[in-house]
């Protein structure tokens, strides 16, 4: 199990971890994506899940996030089970996720593909509030695009807000949606390479945003990378996948230090 609290009941939900993943096994056909793959992070913290190309890294995120059912296994959000439960109805728990190829909505622009994560909650008095105006409509429509405003300022979108998101460079495009993924405020965040496609400034910016995002609310960040350095500057505990088992738990200087994860994934004897 990693990090140290086991998943919880609903009966004790507030001590429970923000997401807790027991015993997850996914096969595809006669192959083992994940083998009883146990792994737990708490609120405020951040998590990193590194291993080598076919670990089973972005298998595991589709578990967390409902796009695949395991075979085997649960998956807990905030002491609720919630492993037979809709992609739509963990974001509404509060777990969001970004993409390892960039999704956003290519024909509207920044500041719509960032409002768009708050429609779900509805503008209140349905279709008659919509055709007359009505004040309280007005109200939280301002409410909802100060609040986009704020998070683009965070993201260093602001600039270009109103282009299209499918202009913009892959690395901006990236921004876009994890902008996307915070304005409704998360209580779990997936990111899946955010870092492909990044300039050194954005990277660095991007790095400040995820310590600011889980010191918000106590959000739980979980981080699927590529560039090691950046895992390592990032999390407190790291996972690493290898073949589809856990091959290690333990914080940056324990992985770094550890033998078996140099030789599986940092090619060193």
């Amino acid at each position: 199990m990693v990090d140290e609290a086991p998943a919880a009941t609903p009966s004790d939900a507030d001590a429970a971890p923000a997401l807790a993943l027991e015993g997850i096994t996914v096969r595809f056909g006669g192959i083992t994506a994940l083998n009883d793959v146990s792994v737990s992070v708490s609120r405020g913290a951040v998590l990193g899940l590194i291993g080598p190309n076919g670990a089973g890294k972005t298998t595991l995120f589709d578990v967390v996030s409902g796009v695949r059912a395991p075979d085997n296994g649960s998956v807990w959000l905030e002491g609720h089970d919630v492993t037979h439960q809709s992609a739509v109805g963990r974001a509404r728990r509060g777990l969001r996720r970004t993409f390892q190829r960039v999704q956003t909505f290519g024909w509207l622009s920044v500041e719509d593909n960032v409002l768009s994560a708050l429609e779900w909650r509805g503008g209140g008095g349905g279709m008659l509030a919509d055709l007359v105006s009505l004040p309280t409509r007005r109200k939280r429509e301002r409410e909802r695009r100060e609040r986009v405003a704020e998070v683009l300022e965070r993201c260093g979108l602001t600039a270009v807000a109103k282009d299209s998101a499918g202009s913009l460079p892959i690395g901006i495009a990236r921004m876009v949606e994890v902008a996307r993924a915070i304005v409704d405020v998360p209580k779990v965040l997936l990111l899946d390479e955010p870092t492909s496609g990044l300039e050194d400034v954005e990277m660095e910016r991007l790095g400040a945003l995820i310590q600011s995002i889980r010191g918000d609310h106590s959000c739980a960040v979980i981080l699927v990378e590529h560039d090691v350095g950046f895992v390592m500057r990032q999390c407190q505990r790291i996972v690493v996948l290898d073949l589809g088992r856990v091959l290690a738990v333990g914080s940056p200087e324990e992985i770094q230090a550890n033998t078996a994860v140099r030789e599986a994934y940092l090619g060193e004897a």
